[in-house]
Protein backbone atom coordinates (compact mmCIF):
# COMPACT_ATOMS: atom_id res chain seq x y z
CA UNK A 1 0.00 0.00 0.00
CA UNK A 2 1.14 3.77 -0.34
CA UNK A 3 2.21 5.39 2.38
CA UNK A 4 -0.86 7.80 2.39
CA UNK A 5 -3.09 5.25 2.62
CA UNK A 6 -1.91 3.49 5.87
CA UNK A 7 -1.85 7.21 7.33
CA UNK A 8 -5.08 7.60 6.81
CA UNK A 9 -6.18 4.44 8.49
CA UNK A 10 -4.30 5.53 11.26
CA UNK A 11 -6.12 9.09 11.44
CA UNK A 12 -9.21 7.48 11.35
CA UNK A 13 -8.86 6.43 14.87
CA UNK A 14 -6.04 9.05 16.02
CA UNK A 15 -7.00 12.08 13.91
CA UNK A 16 -4.56 14.62 13.54
CA UNK A 17 -7.07 17.41 14.94
CA UNK A 18 -6.94 15.93 18.25
CA UNK A 19 -3.20 17.10 18.85
CA UNK A 20 -2.53 20.20 21.05
CA UNK A 21 -1.65 23.09 19.47
CA UNK A 22 1.59 23.06 19.86
CA UNK A 23 2.47 19.78 18.81
CA UNK A 24 3.40 18.49 15.41
CA UNK A 25 1.96 15.33 13.91
CA UNK A 26 1.49 13.41 11.06
CA UNK A 27 3.60 12.62 7.86
CA UNK A 28 6.41 14.76 8.60
CA UNK A 29 9.42 13.51 6.24
CA UNK A 30 9.53 11.34 3.64
CA UNK A 31 7.16 11.00 0.22
CA UNK A 32 3.13 10.08 1.04
CA UNK A 33 3.29 8.06 -2.11
CA UNK A 34 6.06 5.74 -0.93
CA UNK A 35 5.35 1.89 -1.33
CA UNK A 36 5.18 0.38 2.34
CA UNK A 37 5.73 -3.17 3.27
CA UNK A 38 7.68 -2.45 6.47
CA UNK A 39 6.94 -0.37 9.41
CA UNK A 40 9.33 0.07 12.07
CA UNK A 41 7.57 1.36 15.38
CA UNK A 42 9.76 3.58 18.32
CA UNK A 43 9.31 5.75 20.77
CA UNK A 44 11.74 8.28 19.86
CA UNK A 45 13.90 8.99 16.52
CA UNK A 46 17.26 8.45 17.93
CA UNK A 47 20.06 7.60 15.99
CA UNK A 48 19.89 4.09 16.85
CA UNK A 49 16.16 3.70 16.14
CA UNK A 50 17.27 5.41 12.31
CA UNK A 51 20.25 2.65 12.33
CA UNK A 52 18.14 -0.33 13.01
CA UNK A 53 15.08 1.39 10.59
CA UNK A 54 17.86 1.34 7.69
CA UNK A 55 19.13 -2.24 8.26
CA UNK A 56 15.69 -3.34 8.41
CA UNK A 57 14.57 -2.23 5.23
CA UNK A 58 11.88 -0.43 7.01
CA UNK A 59 9.81 1.79 4.72
CA UNK A 60 7.68 3.99 7.04
CA UNK A 61 9.27 5.08 10.69
CA UNK A 62 6.41 5.63 13.02
CA UNK A 63 7.17 7.35 16.18
CA UNK A 64 5.27 8.89 19.24
CA UNK A 65 7.47 11.85 19.97
CA UNK A 66 7.58 14.25 16.69
CA UNK A 67 11.36 14.42 15.59
CA UNK A 68 10.47 18.05 14.21
CA UNK A 69 9.02 20.52 16.79
CA UNK A 70 9.78 23.43 15.87
CA UNK A 71 10.46 24.85 12.63
CA UNK A 72 13.91 24.29 10.59
CA UNK A 73 16.21 27.29 9.26
CA UNK A 74 18.36 24.56 7.45
CA UNK A 75 18.31 20.88 6.78
CA UNK A 76 21.77 19.43 7.02
CA UNK A 77 24.37 17.13 8.17
CA UNK A 78 25.81 19.99 10.38
CA UNK A 79 22.48 20.10 12.95
CA UNK A 80 21.85 16.35 14.83
CA UNK A 81 18.42 17.47 14.06
CA UNK A 82 18.73 18.31 10.55
CA UNK A 83 21.18 14.86 10.28
CA UNK A 84 18.42 13.03 11.20
CA UNK A 85 16.12 14.11 8.27
CA UNK A 86 18.72 13.73 5.77
CA UNK A 87 19.37 10.09 7.39
CA UNK A 88 15.69 9.11 6.59
CA UNK A 89 15.72 10.64 2.63
CA UNK A 90 18.48 8.91 1.73
CA UNK A 91 17.22 6.27 2.77
CA UNK A 92 13.96 6.44 1.72
CA UNK A 93 12.40 5.77 4.86
CA UNK A 94 9.27 8.36 5.43
CA UNK A 95 8.40 9.49 8.98
CA UNK A 96 5.18 9.43 10.99
CA UNK A 97 4.13 10.98 14.22
CA UNK A 98 1.38 10.45 16.37
CA UNK A 99 2.25 12.38 19.79
CA UNK A 100 -0.74 14.32 21.61
CA UNK A 101 -3.53 13.02 19.04
CA UNK A 102 -2.54 9.79 20.33
CA UNK A 103 -1.99 10.83 23.92
CA UNK A 104 -5.88 12.18 24.45
CA UNK A 105 -7.47 9.58 22.45
CA UNK A 106 -5.60 6.34 24.10
CA UNK A 107 -2.36 6.58 25.90
CA UNK A 108 -3.66 7.44 29.14
CA UNK A 109 -6.96 4.89 28.95
CA UNK A 110 -4.17 2.14 28.07
CA UNK A 111 -2.01 2.91 31.31
CA UNK A 112 -5.24 3.40 33.67
CA UNK A 113 -6.31 -0.14 32.37
CA UNK A 114 -2.57 -1.78 32.67
CA UNK A 115 -3.60 -0.08 36.70
CA UNK A 116 -6.71 -1.87 37.12
CA UNK A 117 -8.45 1.46 37.42
CA UNK A 118 -12.02 1.82 37.86
CA UNK A 119 -15.04 4.80 37.57
CA UNK A 120 -12.40 6.24 35.04
CA UNK A 121 -12.77 9.97 33.64
CA UNK A 122 -10.76 12.45 32.01
CA UNK A 123 -7.79 14.26 33.75
CA UNK A 124 -7.56 17.29 31.98
CA UNK A 125 -9.97 18.16 29.08
CA UNK A 126 -9.03 19.37 25.71
CA UNK A 127 -11.92 18.81 23.74
CA UNK A 128 -14.45 21.28 24.57
CA UNK A 129 -17.45 19.60 22.54
CA UNK A 130 -16.00 16.26 23.78
CA UNK A 131 -15.65 15.96 27.76
CA UNK A 132 -14.57 12.70 27.95
CA UNK A 133 -11.43 13.60 25.69
CA UNK A 134 -8.08 15.15 27.18
CA UNK A 135 -5.06 14.42 29.04
CA UNK A 136 -5.04 11.76 31.82
CA UNK A 137 -7.29 10.27 33.63
CA UNK A 138 -8.36 9.90 36.91
CA UNK A 139 -9.97 6.30 38.31
CA UNK A 140 -10.01 4.56 41.73
CA UNK A 141 -8.15 1.05 43.01
CA UNK A 142 -11.12 -1.46 43.85
CA UNK A 143 -9.52 -1.35 47.29
CA UNK A 144 -6.90 1.02 48.82
CA UNK A 145 -3.46 0.02 48.73
CA UNK A 146 -0.43 1.86 50.29
CA UNK A 147 1.70 4.29 47.82
CA UNK A 148 4.51 1.35 48.36
CA UNK A 149 2.07 -1.33 47.45
CA UNK A 150 1.22 1.02 44.70
CA UNK A 151 5.01 1.11 43.37
CA UNK A 152 5.32 -2.52 43.39
CA UNK A 153 2.46 -2.78 40.66
CA UNK A 154 2.99 0.55 38.96
CA UNK A 155 6.58 -1.11 38.64
CA UNK A 156 5.43 -4.53 37.59
CA UNK A 157 2.57 -3.18 35.04
CA UNK A 158 5.16 -1.05 32.82
CA UNK A 159 8.19 -3.18 33.60
CA UNK A 160 10.30 -0.73 35.38
CA UNK A 161 13.21 -1.02 37.75
CA UNK A 162 12.33 1.78 39.87
CA UNK A 163 9.98 5.08 40.64
CA UNK A 164 10.33 8.21 42.34
CA UNK A 165 8.50 9.07 45.04
CA UNK A 166 7.40 12.34 46.78
CA UNK A 167 5.38 11.26 49.68
CA UNK A 168 4.83 9.09 52.84
CA UNK A 169 5.47 5.72 50.80
CA UNK A 170 3.50 3.87 53.90
CA UNK A 171 0.09 6.20 53.22
CA UNK A 172 -2.95 4.52 52.16
CA UNK A 173 -4.04 5.45 48.76
CA UNK A 174 -7.64 4.45 46.74
CA UNK A 175 -8.17 7.50 44.37
CA UNK A 176 -5.36 7.72 41.43
CA UNK A 177 -4.88 10.13 38.55
CA UNK A 178 -2.60 9.10 36.09
CA UNK A 179 -0.88 11.27 33.21
CA UNK A 180 1.71 9.06 30.90
CA UNK A 181 4.34 11.27 29.69
CA UNK A 182 5.41 14.61 31.56
CA UNK A 183 2.64 15.67 34.04
CA UNK A 184 3.83 18.51 35.69
CA UNK A 185 0.74 20.50 33.93
CA UNK A 186 -1.65 18.15 35.65
CA UNK A 187 -1.03 18.44 39.20
CA UNK A 188 -3.57 20.88 39.71
CA UNK A 189 -6.06 19.22 38.30
CA UNK A 190 -5.05 15.94 40.36
CA UNK A 191 -5.65 18.13 43.56
CA UNK A 192 -8.91 19.78 42.04
CA UNK A 193 -10.27 16.42 41.66
CA UNK A 194 -9.02 15.25 45.01
CA UNK A 195 -6.57 12.50 43.86
CA UNK A 196 -4.36 10.69 46.46
CA UNK A 197 -1.45 9.95 43.84
CA UNK A 198 -0.28 10.98 40.66
CA UNK A 199 1.48 8.53 38.84
CA UNK A 200 3.50 10.15 35.81
CA UNK A 201 7.05 11.44 34.64
CA UNK A 202 9.73 14.14 34.65
CA UNK A 203 8.59 15.75 37.76
CA UNK A 204 10.77 18.22 39.17
CA UNK A 205 11.89 18.88 42.79
CA UNK A 206 9.81 21.93 43.69
CA UNK A 207 6.71 20.93 41.66
CA UNK A 208 7.06 17.31 43.89
CA UNK A 209 7.18 18.86 47.09
CA UNK A 210 4.82 21.28 46.74
CA UNK A 211 2.22 18.68 45.68
CA UNK A 212 2.72 16.64 48.50
CA UNK A 213 2.08 19.76 50.87
CA UNK A 214 -1.15 19.93 49.39
CA UNK A 215 -1.79 16.92 50.10
CA UNK A 216 -0.98 14.65 46.68
CA UNK A 217 1.51 12.10 46.75
CA UNK A 218 3.24 11.87 43.37
CA UNK A 219 4.77 8.90 41.38
CA UNK A 220 7.45 9.72 38.93
CA UNK A 221 7.70 6.65 36.97
CA UNK A 222 9.49 8.29 33.86
CA UNK A 223 8.29 9.69 30.73
CA UNK A 224 9.61 7.00 28.77
CA UNK A 225 8.84 4.58 31.55
CA UNK A 226 5.41 4.94 30.99
CA UNK A 227 5.22 5.90 27.45
CA UNK A 228 6.98 2.81 25.85
CA UNK A 229 3.40 0.90 26.00
CA UNK A 230 2.76 3.10 22.85
CA UNK A 231 5.02 0.70 20.54
CA UNK A 232 3.37 -2.67 21.47
CA UNK A 233 -0.12 -1.27 21.28
CA UNK A 234 0.57 0.43 17.78
CA UNK A 235 1.90 -3.23 16.77
CA UNK A 236 -1.21 -4.75 17.92
CA UNK A 237 -3.00 -1.81 15.96
CA UNK A 238 -1.04 -1.94 12.41
CA UNK A 239 -1.39 -6.15 12.64
CA UNK A 240 -5.36 -6.14 12.82
CA UNK A 241 -5.32 -3.68 10.21
CA UNK A 242 -2.80 -4.99 7.73
CA UNK A 243 -2.33 -8.49 7.31
CA UNK A 244 0.56 -8.28 5.05
CA UNK A 245 2.59 -5.19 6.34
CA UNK A 246 5.74 -6.52 8.22
CA UNK A 247 6.10 -4.33 11.35
CA UNK A 248 8.91 -4.81 13.89
CA UNK A 249 9.39 -2.42 17.30
CA UNK A 250 12.62 -1.06 18.76
CA UNK A 251 13.39 -2.90 21.98
CA UNK A 252 12.75 -1.07 25.07
CA UNK A 253 15.38 0.48 26.45
CA UNK A 254 15.62 3.11 28.75
CA UNK A 255 17.41 6.28 27.80
CA UNK A 256 19.28 6.86 31.27
CA UNK A 257 20.94 4.79 34.05
CA UNK A 258 20.22 4.56 37.52
CA UNK A 259 23.68 4.21 39.11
Amino acid sequence: MLCKELTEKIEEVYPVSYACEWDNVGLLVGRANKEVKSVYLALDVTEEVIQKAVRVKADLLITHHPLIFKGLKKISDQDFIGNRVVQLLQHDISYYAMHTNYDVLRMADLAANRLGLQSIEVLEQTEPKEPEKGIGKFGQFASAMTVRECCELVKERFALSHIKVFGDLDRKIQRVAVCPGSGKSVIGEAIRKKAEVLITGDIDHHSGIDAEAQGLTIMDAGHYGMEHIFIEDMRKFLEERFEKLDIKCAPISHPFSVV
